[in-house]
């Protein structure tokens, strides 16, 4: 339980905790003492990331997972125009096959602000929960999100241009999505509103996707603006209620991206592609109290880091029936 409470809290916002050396059990010592004793293999480790630079490779689960959240999010719009009624409704809110789906943050939202709960809604937000619970939470976000994915188009001119001098990259206090989420909360109560329901990225796109463009969509570009120019996704990072939502789901998920000490030599790649590398601090050299440790709720399980790393010191893990790779 100790390590939940730990994962939720580096999730609204608190720094990793450093465990001190001297309070890690003797084999994870003796691993950080002598790990770098093989010299041949973190050269070999070196070599082989330089010719990795040198020619470039498609990420593997990137692409699949590009694949998925396009296709998701066309059976929304295939449904509609062909009128098949397979997938109705946005990502809001929707019926799959006639069984109802809600999105979590945005049930909330809709019982807070009408102060009345509708068997329907329970019933897809709880299908919803245990879906999300089963493939873990924040999967949501990198594998069905349509905003994470033009953020993630943003971010790779974001690197470009930052090379070039041409954008900053301004980094904020990760408790701004915790008040963030709770403003709109609080919102919701007050006005009799759902709030946060107009300015969602997420919702904007998805329903602009189905039904066609509307004026929301210049608050999506202007955000996009922000990110490609001044912060590197800053909005998943620093404000959306959504990703935090789904992260409280996904804190005692089965599913999770899992470290291995034994097998890293700490170079650092799976830290510069993650969207939340603050859930990355146990790879950094000296840090892991653990011989193997789950990465915490905050992850996106985007797996960008299991495709970067060298050594395969970051796997897929379903706990029970153990490592899917």
């Amino acid at each position: 339980m100790s390590g939940i409470a730990e994962s939720l809290r580096v999730l609204l916002g608190g720094a990793p905790r450093r465990v001190s050396k001297k309070d890690f059990p003797e084999e994870v010592q003796e691993m950080h003492k002598h790990k770098f004793a093989d010299k041949e293999r973190i050269e070999a480790i070196h070599i082989e990331l330089r010719e990795k630079a040198a020619n470039k490779q498609p990420e593997k689960w990137r692409r699949k997972r590009w694949a998925v959240l396009a296709a998701v999010n066309l059976l929304f719009l295939v449904s509609y125009y062909l009128d098949i009624q397979l997938l109705e409704g946005a990502l809001t809110a929707s019926r799959f096959a006639g069984f109802h789906m809600a999105d979590l943050n945005s049930a909330l939202q809709v019982m807070l602000a009408f102060k009345h709960v509708v068997i329907n809604l329970i019933i897809g937000t709880v299908t919803i929960f245990i879906l999300w619970w089963l493939l873990g939470g924040r999967t949501f976000c990198s594998w069905v999100c349509p905003y994470h994915l033009v953020a993630e188009w943003a971010e790779m001119l974001h690197l470009k241009l930052v090379e070039k001098g041409w954008a900053k990259d301004y980094q904020f206090d990760r408790r701004s999505r915790t008040w963030l989420w709770l403003v709109f909360v609080i919102l919701a109560i007050v006005t009799g509103y759902t709030v946060y329901e107009t300015m969602s990225p997420t919702g904007i796109l998805s329903r602009a996707l189905i039904y066609g463009p509307g004026v929301a969509l210049i608050w999506v570009a202007l955000l996009l603006l922000f990110e490609i120019f001044f912060s590197r996704r800053a909005w998943c990072r620093y404000a959306c209620p959504i990703g935090l939502t789904y992260g409280f789901v996904g804190a005692t998920s089965p599913f999770t991206v899992h470290y291995k000490l034994p097998n890293c030599y700490h170079e650092g790649e799976c830290r510069k592609v993650c969207l939340v590398p603050h859930v990355l601090d146990t790879v950094l050299k000296g840090r892991a109290a653990e011989m193997e440790v789950d990465i915490g709720a905050d992850c996106t399980r985007c797996l960008r880091c299991v495709d970067a790393c060298p050594t395969g010191a970051l796997t897929i893990k379903y706990k029970g029936p153990g490592d899917l790779l």
